[in-house]
């Protein structure tokens, strides 16, 4: 089939290339309407017990103190003159904002606990009713210097004020970084100008085809604004792995002596078969992302299956029609030291060789070294993003660092339980007293006043806690609201009984963390064998072995773990946190197993362009060794070019100021670079030579099955 695709796009190229032209013009055209669509957030279990307390507290008590104003008297105190009248001034206009439905200030009663300990910072919490653009306006609006004071915004809406821009900065960094250095890497890699433009011909049309896809799909359903970034990255780095695969092929066809007509139908045979099962392993590994419930994370498949769909395309459809065209001029503006007759690269053949001569020798230090990158994976900690994800520099990060060190963590440490049924006083007194008893609970605000050790602690220092259908109390901690301690009171306040035959919704930050890791992990229970599977099924299909499949698997649960093993070892212990600018924090959770996903996808991508080759000299007679052996030596090249210019294009988000981009780029670019290298070359060889003719081997039933489907290449 793919033989004779080959033949009709050669027959068509001119049509084939105006249809796809028209095509694109008319998704950039409806992909740019994407930005104003994304949204930001999506991180939470919209089913959640922590987000159903979040939207009744919403409905009954216009929301929770999300956003604060630190106001800091630069000279003397926040009692002296200005700075008093500066966060009065500042509590009036608050007071009347049309997005605020509550204020909760140290102005003008001066409440001692919205004042810090040296007495130079004092708080102004403010429940605010509007979206992000309303939170937004209001930091805009208020948040500002003088010579004798500062108001800086924190809490949840100064953090996601914050890292909005800062991520857009980040990745505007990242990107002007790598571009440049991949345009010279095309060059060297691809040798000559024009085939160094294929690449970006396919991954510009894959990321213009999934801006119009995710436009579309932000009509129906919520989306991401990160889904962008997968966007980008992952396009480039499919163009640039599809269009090395193509025009080596076409290339090593010219050498043969074939015809333009017939190396371009050869190509999409055989390049075009591999490129078709490497798409699918990589959408396969990304579609499990959709059994998540989280917007954020479900973002990232429709973005991740919508560019490798239309990259895979691009790649069959598109560039065979441009190179049947170009001919020989694929190799126009060569640089002098690039051959377009040289196929193979020797040295990954006689590295193969000489892994086969001894594997054990050679492949036992590597799993081993694998296995040790990956021993901090028992300490892993997983968190959500907080403030301290950004640079201290960052205002919300200076708030939330103020916060933590002088009012003992007021503000980012509040566990919220709403009823949902009214109570009495008494009910009210005896349920907060309860909650109070509890290890790591500092205070409990509720209607019936402030309870502290099992005690009445005078008034509430929260006003208007109770509602004629509802009753809401706010736990105090001085917890680290990501640390085990502060989830573990979670779990307990939700073990306290309710008085009578009232339910109770526990929220807060902390809340969404452990319903987000209880469904997160929930659901990795289906999203692990669901991509075990499906790609032991198309591995199977591709090679006709049982045993690829599995050695596959194996050798990419190796690598993944090493790369975890040292993301855990770097942001999590905060090694080399003064070289990248971070602050240790828990592991992201959400970021992990996207990593996972993607780290997964482009390790069985290249697995495919290996094996492919092998597999074909193998069956045109070729034993195993000399497979392996002339099979490296044709891909190797191939497989860590590609992987080179990928990593870089990963490895370029560190030098951003975002905690989480900084973890997903040394991630997934260190995972590739292990993928291609220590995996590829060495233990591939070594599992290929302990395997030798049984490395092939399927049941006689599934053989059969597998030729009626008639996947073998034409």
């Amino acid at each position: 089939m793919l033989s004779r695709l080959g033949t009709v796009l050669v027959r068509r190229a001119r049509l084939v290339l105006v249809t796809a032209f028209v095509l694109l013009i008319a998704a950039a055209v409806l992909g740019f309407g994407a930005f104003g669509k994304l949204q930001n957030g999506g991180q939470d279990d919209p089913h959640s017990e922590s987000v159903q307390a979040q939207n009744l507290i919403d409905k009954k008590f216009g929301g929770q103190n999300d956003l604060v104003f630190l106001v800091h008297a630069r000279t003397g105190t926040v009692d002296s003159p200005t700075t008093s009248a500066a966060g009065a001034s500042l509590t009036h206009s608050l007071n009347g904002a049309k997005s605020v439905s509550g204020v909760q200030s140290y102005w003008p009663g001066k409440t001692a606990n919205l004042k810090s300990h040296n007495g130079r910072d004092a708080l102004v919490l403010v429940r605010t009713k509007g979206n992000d653009s309303a939170n937004n306006a209001l930091i805009d609006r208020y948040a500002h210097s003088t010579s004798a004071y500062s108001i800086r915004a924190g809490g949840d809406a100064g953090f996601n004020h914050d890292v909005g821009g800062t991520v857009g900065r980040s990745l505007a960094l990242a990107e002007a970084i790598a571009v440049p250095i991949l345009l010279v890497l095309l060059l060297f890699v691809f040798g000559s100008l024009v085939s160094a433009l294929l690449p970006l011909m396919i991954g510009g049309i894959a990321i213009l085809g999934t801006f119009a896809e995710l436009s579309l799909l932000a009509d129906v359903t919520n989306v991401s604004i990160f889904a962008i970034n997968l966007t980008t990255g992952l396009g480039l780095g499919l163009g640039i792995d599809y269009g090395l695969l193509l025009v080596s092929r076409y290339r090593e066809r010219l050498a043969a002596g074939d015809s333009v007509q017939e190396a371009v139908r050869r190509t999409v045979a055989t390049a075009g078969r591999t490129i078709l099962f490497s798409a699918s392993t990589v959408a396969v590994a990304l579609a499990a992302l959709l059994v998540f419930p989280q917007y954020f994370l479900r973002s990232f498949a429709y973005a991740g299956i919508g560019v490798v769909v239309i990259a895979a395309l691009a790649a069959v459809l598109v560039t065979p029609a441009v190179l049947a065209l170009l001919g020989h001029r694929v190799n126009a503006g060569k640089m002098p030291w690039f051959s377009p007759e040289r196929i193979e690269a020797p040295i990954w053949g006689r590295i193969a060789r000489a892994v086969m001569r001894h594997p054990a020798r050679t492949a036992l230090p590597v799993v081993a070294l694998l296995v040790v990158l990956a021993i901090p994976l028992g300490s892993l900690h997983f968190g959500s993003p907080d403030d301290r994800v950004l640079r201290t520099s960052v205002a919300s990060r200076q708030v939330g660092d103020v916060l933590r060190s002088e009012f003992g963590g007021a503000g980012t440490s509040q566990i919220s339980v709403i009823t949902t049924a009214p109570l009495d006083r008494s009910a009210t007194a005896s349920y907060a007293r309860s909650l109070s008893e509890l290890h790591g609970v500092s205070a409990v605000q509720a209607g019936a006043g402030q309870f502290v050790g099992g005690h009445p602690a005078g008034p509430a220092t929260q006003r208007d806690l109770t509602r004629p259908d509802a009753a809401l109390f706010v736990v105090d901690t001085r917890l680290d609201p990501t640390s085990l301690a502060a989830q573990d009171l979670v779990r307990q306040i939700r073990d306290v009984p309710a008085p009578g035959e009232v339910s109770t919704l526990v929220g807060g930050d902390t809340a969404q963390l452990v319903d987000n890791n209880s469904v997160i992990s929930s659901r990795l229970m289906i999203a692990i064998p669901m991509i075990a599977l499906t790609t032991f099924v198309l591995l199977f299909l591709f090679t006709g072995s049982v045993v690829q499949p599995l050695r596959a698997l194996l050798l990419s649960a190796l690598s993944l773990s090493a790369t975890l093993g040292v993301v855990v070892w770097v942001f999590q212990h905060g090694h080399f946190s003064g070289l990248l600018g971070f602050t240790a924090t828990p592991t992201d959770t959400a970021m992990t197993v996207l990593l996972f996903c993607v780290a997964f996808g482009l390790s069985m991508d290249y697995e495919v362009f290996v094996t492919s080759r092998i597999k074909e000299l193998h069956d045109a007679g070729a034993d195993t060794a000399e497979a392996v052996s002339s099979g490296l030596a044709r891909t190797g090249r191939i497989v860590t070019a590609a992987a080179s210019l990928l990593a870089v294009t990963f490895f370029a988000f560190m030098v951003g100021s975002v905690n989480f981009l900084q973890l997903f780029g040394l991630g997934a670019g260190l995972a590739i670079l292990i993928d291609a290298t220590l995996v590829r070359a060495i233990l591939v060889p070594a599992a290929m030579r302990v395997l030798g003719p049984h490395a092939w081997y399927a049941p006689r039933l599934l053989r059969r099955a597998r030729a009626r489907l008639a996947l073998s290449e034409s």
